[in-house]
């Protein structure tokens, strides 16, 4: 430990940055240039920070070895001490303290001596008032030798953890995960989030944050994605001419081939997709993602990404730094070979910008709305028309000269509704809108004034329209959850309800022949027709996924939610056997050894017993009020366990399922 002292002790000192930025002699008088004398505070600063680190680095790898000595001395006080004498024991904080006190110090930057101590805290030898009216003593800048010097002194100074807080309580602490061997838990931080894992019990003894095992040999390779996100986007399903649907769920863009039943993945996002837009070619395809953030906790910037269908390669990288927090919106243009690629963002003005994809070079950008913005794409006829809405718009984009003009839609004698939520071309040019207030508007091609307007088309929201090849149209309604046909001079000439379980169109997308693709908000893909209704043909959960267990005997799986369902799944289908609302979120499941119970916990401390065959729930017991993060059976009979929480004093709660006076749970189940 000695070694260290000189890496923290009396170095974050700010007398002389003070000094530096109170002296008056600053102004005309230091010989410096105005330019020199910021880059060396900003030098100063830099140290500071680095020595901060080193600080904390130091600080956690005392804890670290004050943690282990505290752990041998429980081990020789348990095989016992002689009579009389009572074992040595210092509290973690009084150990700390005294573990810094006795690291050799070094002198100040400012030349003064060593901080003084009160109360285990050090203290500046002079108030900051003090220390800027006291003698204009001499100025040290740092050189670039000694900033990198600094630097190199602890090399994990950037990558390890602040220290953890002095409790009682047996931790240990890194910046990814938190050891408690009292709880025999492992926590994880995912985007900030804990999740708790248990150590197994064989482990826990001799489990270590610092033990590293190899990795194996074999590699897994992803063979099935599970869901859809229509619950916030939009225009994000269409059909290629391979026969494959393309759509996106969380990172991944999925193609699927519904004839043959099977996908295929591009996985070059490092983060959620938020929207996607297919070339006039209809082969290579464009997504755009979220800010995110890296294992090593780096910022990965929002960005558009090109891609081939066919190799599933990258083809380009468009606006890393350039998007801030979300590319919400994409589109090709039409005419002119879709040279063209339009995005908009989530910052505060929704910039739209338009880039020579091929070329990675931004054309022109242009602030389109402090509202949010729900789709950006280019008129089919003319490229240098770009049309954008969303909340309480409608924007006529002209790209002419290198610059953006835009006019803003008139509604005149019509409602302006909340929402203009989505947008379709006609064969001649027209547009077509559909809005919150669940009507249909026309706009003449050119211009920016309503032509023709079908008023309550839906009973609420208009989420979806596709222009069909053979001149009709199809709009999907969000309330009334209806897929209706209009004639060429919009006259309704079919409709049919899409079930309720299935939730509200959020998109349609044109099929071979008369079959449609309907994407939903309960995250849902539908295929089938206007004439004969629509069938089930990917699903997934609907809110955050916490639960997951595997049959123990049978190809199958359940998963469970914060949306309250229960899902059991076939691995070899891909599709669900059954599924099941239940009255709480849910946060673990468990299957029984003999496979046929299901246990799962709730976020309310209620744990739940369901046959999986029957799917009937065959018991309920409550244990608190904390949410249950697992639930297992043992491997022998009757034994049901669950940790209610990860709190400190929990035990892990054993019950005797053959005591539960359920009169439907009998003996068959066990």
């Amino acid at each position: 430990m000695a070694e260290r002292g000189p890496a923290f002790c009396g170095l974050y000192d700010t007398s002389s940055l003070l000094q530096y930025c109170n002296d008056d002699n600053l102004s005309g008088t230091s010989g410096m240039e105005v330019d020199d004398r910021v880059s060396a505070l900003e030098q100063r600063l830099q140290l500071q920070e680095d020595e901060l680190a080193v600080l904390k680095a130091a600080l956690a790898d005392a804890l670290r070895r004050l943690r282990a000595c505290e752990e041998q001395g429980a081990a020789l006080r348990a095989r016992g001490t002689p009579k009389g004498r009572a074992p040595p024991r210092l509290g973690t904080t009084a150990s700390v303290c005294q573990l810094l006190k006795g690291l050799p110090t070094r002198t100040p930057l400012n030349g003064a001596g060593p901080p003084r101590r009160v109360g285990g805290y050090a203290t500046s030898p002079s108030s900051p008032k003090k220390e800027a009216t006291s003698g204009r003593s001499a100025r040290r800048y740092l050189s670039p030798e000694r900033l990198a010097s600094v630097r190199r002194e602890d090399p994990r100074s950037r990558t390890t953890s602040s220290s953890s807080n002095c409790s009682a309580k047996k931790e240990g602490k890194t910046k990814e995960v938190i050891f408690s061997m009292e709880e025999g838990s492992v926590k994880m931080f995912l985007r900030g989030r804990p999740v708790p894992m248990l150590i197994p019990t064989e482990l826990a003894p001799t489990y270590s944050l610092d033990t590293r095992s190899e990795l194996p040999s074999s590699r897994l390779k992803l063979d099935w994605v599970y869901g859809y996100r229509g619950r916030d986007c939009r225009a994000n399903l269409y059909l290629l001419p391979t026969g494959e649907i393309v759509y996106f769920v969380a990172s991944v863009a999925v193609l699927y081939s519904v004839e043959e039943h099977r996908q295929r993945h591009y996985l070059g996002h490092n983060d959620d997709i938020k929207c996607l837009a297919v070339h006039p070619d209809m082969v290579t395809i464009a997504t755009g993602q979220v800010a995110g953030t890296s294992k090593e906790g780096k910022p990965l910037p929002p960005h558009v990404r090109i891609w081939d269908s066919v190799s599933l390669s990258t083809l380009h990288v468009l606006g890393l730094g350039m998007f801030d927090r979300a590319v919400c919106c994409v589109g090709f243009s039409k005419s002119n070979g879709g040279n063209l690629l339009c995005a908009v963002d989530e910052s505060n003005d929704h910039m739209l910008s338009v880039w020579d994809w091929a070329k990675e070079a931004k054309v022109v950008d242009g602030k389109c709305s402090n509202e949010a913005v729900l789709v950006a794409t280019f008129h089919p006829t003319d490229p240098t028309v770009l049309i954008t809405c969303g909340k309480s718009h409608i924007y006529f984009w002209s790209l002419e000269g290198g610059s953006l003009s835009k006019r803003q839609g008139l509604f005149e004698k019509h409602e302006k509704p909340k929402y203009v939520l989505c947008v379709t071309f006609l064969e001649g040019g027209d547009v077509v809108t559909g809005d919150s207030g669940g009507n249909l508007y026309v706009w003449g091609k050119g211009g920016n004034r309503i032509t023709q307007a079908v008023l309550g088309a839906h009973d609420g929201g208009v989420f979806g329209l596709c222009a069909l090849r053979d001149g009709t149209l199809v709009s999907g309604g969000g309330r009334d959850r209806r897929v209706v046909l209009w004639g060429s001079d919009y006259s309704k000439l079919q409709e049919v309800e899409v079930p309720e379980d299935f939730g509200p169109v959020r998109t349609v997308a044109e099929g071979r022949g008369d079959t449609l693709y309907v994407g939903t908000t309960r995250n849902c893909i539908l295929q089938g027709s206007v004439h004969t209704g629509f069938s089930l043909l990917v699903q997934g959960h609907v809110e955050e996924l916490w639960g997951l267990a595997t049959h123990p005997s049978r190809a199958q799986f359940v998963t469970c939610g914060q949306d309250k369902l229960v899902h059991l799944w076939s691995a070899e289908s891909h599709r669900p056997l059954w599924s099941r609302i239940i009255e709480d979120p849910a946060r673990s499941a468990g299957f029984h050894p003999s496979g046929s119970v299901l246990a799962v916990g709730t976020v309310t401390g209620r744990w739940l017993l369901l046959d999986t065959e029957t799917h009937d729930l065959v018991a309920i017991h409550t244990d608190g009020n904390e949410q249950i993060s697992v639930v297992s059976f043992s491997p022998g009979p009757f034994q049901f366990y669950h940790p209610p929480g990860l709190g400190p004093g929990r035990q892990l709660l054993r019950h005797q399922l053959r005591g539960l006076r359920d009169p439907v749970l009998g003996p068959g189940y066990l």
